[in-house]
């Protein structure tokens, strides 16, 4: 069997690993400083996003915390298989400017979801993000914008690695996993997540265009 796909995917992770570490949690902590800031004070009238039929469809699920949660670990994945820094750097500087574009949507067009409401017998954690993320700064979601942005990262450099394809299929599905939970956990409406979906894919197109080499 051939393993020069592993091998290439163990180089990679550990290839400048804590400044992945720590770069990543950086620009985490930076963007959500402004993002909080906003949901606190919003600069205008906050708007209601409307509801689709489909978000009358999906119910509360409370397994969906677990993919909801998860994706502060899969946005350290695209740059975890990065091998250098100037890769590093390019891809730290499209993924800021990913971020600061939904936060100056944000500051734009100040949004929240209606009331959907939790079960009462919902899980303890949910009552803390419910505490901590409040149903604003709404639409585009940045869950699943930064969730897209990743995958598709993930996907270009895993097709470079040459891995397989059930790898690239778990991928996809992580980020599908990462999308429906939004909606799963009433953070979401169907037009925050087709939004932030677009604006992701955007921001992936252009950087995987327009990035100084290939990896």
């Amino acid at each position: 069997m051939d393993s020069s796909w592993t091998a290439d995917l163990g180089q990679r992770l550990r290839r400048l690993f804590w400044l992945k570490l720590i770069g990543t949690t950086t620009w985490t902590w930076l963007f959500f400083v402004g993002y909080f800031e906003l949901l606190r004070n919003p600069t205008g009238p906050v708007h209601l996003v409307p509801l689709t039929p489909l978000d009358h469809w999906v119910s509360f699920q409370g397994w969906a915390l677990v993919p909801y949660l998860s994706l502060w670990v899969y946005v350290g994945v695209a740059p975890g298989l990065l091998r250098d820094f100037r890769s590093l750097f390019a891809y730290g500087l499209w993924s800021g400017a990913l971020c600061l574009t939904g936060l100056a949507l944000f500051a734009l067009w100040p949004t929240q979801i209606p009331a959907l409401g939790v079960p009462a017998d919902a899980p303890a954690l949910m009552a803390v993000l419910k505490g901590v993320d409040a149903a604003g700064n709404a639409c585009p979601s940045m869950h699943v914008a930064i969730s897209m942005f990743t995958a598709a990262w993930v996907a270009h450099l895993l097709r470079r690695i040459g891995a397989p394809g059930w790898l690239a299929a778990l991928n996809w599905l992580w980020f599908v996993a990462i999308a429906y939970s939004t909606l799963a956990v009433r953070q979401h409406v169907v037009l925050d997540v087709l939004a932030g979906a677009a604006l992701g894919a955007v921001y992936a197109w252009a950087s995987l265009r327009w990035h100084p080499r290939p990896d």
